[in-house]
């Protein structure tokens, strides 16, 4: 079983080619709820799609709102997701403030990730809402994009997050690790983002890096390498350049 993050399809479809007779079964929940979801919690249902996070469980409401108006989203429309049971935390320790934003009147728990749920049930997490970059406009989702690179065969892992600019508010960035026997550049990489994506969507910014910092759950901790960029500090980053697409 899997969590914490959303699972590459990349890294799924690897791992089910070197272990064919396992079977992946993603979950997604969170800690002030519990369990919302689940790949294959029935046997007398059907396997949940590839990357689902699976069925909404019994005894729930879920929603999918916009985050910006909260107005209820129709299925195949990514919104944040909302979900009210009793499962719902009482509140944060001494923090009525923040319990108060996560917590609304109504009693809906906003749990701050972008999804959606399908014409058959499955619901789908696409990434955080602090994690989107906003682009002149637009939203990027760096698990999005993080997913394209991975699926290059010269790439091992990468994280991709939004850095400051003055005329676009955000640019999509990348840090990328790379294979030992990888011979490409950065430019090279940026070019195989933006063949494969809408204009909005390209890496402005790409660097080589040794590895990428995670947390012990394995979440990308996109802060340090985020301040790491804005800084120009090396931060144990091994940077080895910056290149930018228009």
């Amino acid at each position: 079983m899997t969590a914490a993050a959303p699972l590459a399809p990349d890294l799924l479809a690897t791992f089910q080619r070197r272990f064919p007779d396992v079977q992946v079964q993603e979950a997604y929940g969170l800690t002030e709820h519990s369990c919302i979801t689940l790949t294959h919690g029935d046997l007398s249902r059907r396997h949940a799609k590839k990357n689902s996070v699976g069925f909404i469980l019994p005894n729930l409401e879920v929603k999918f709102v916009d985050p910006d108006t909260g107005r209820s989203l129709p299925k195949n429309t990514p919104g944040e997701v909302c979900v009210r049971s009793q499962c719902v935390m009482q509140g944060y320790y001494k923090n009525r403030e923040e319990t108060e934003r996560t917590i609304d009147d109504e009693g809906w728990l906003h749990t701050g990730d972008i999804g959606y749920i399908d014409d058959d049930g499955d619901v789908f997490i696409i990434d955080r809402i602090k994690e989107l970059i906003k682009y002149k406009g637009f939203q990027v989702a760096p698990a999005e994009i993080e997913a394209l690179l991975l699926s290059h065969p010269s790439v091992e892992d990468a994280a991709v997050f939004g850095l400051p600019d003055e005329e676009a508010g955000e640019v999509p960035a990348a840090c990328v690790v790379m294979r030992a026997e990888a011979k490409e550049t950065e430019q090279e990489i940026m070019k195989f983002v933006a063949s494969n994506v809408a204009s909005y969507k390209r890496v402005r910014v790409l660097h080589f890096i040794q590895s990428i910092p995670k947390s012990p759950s394995g979440k990308i901790m996109r802060r340090l390498l985020r301040d790491g960029l804005s800084e120009k500090k090396a931060n144990d980053l091994t940077i080895k350049g910056e290149n930018h697409l228009p």
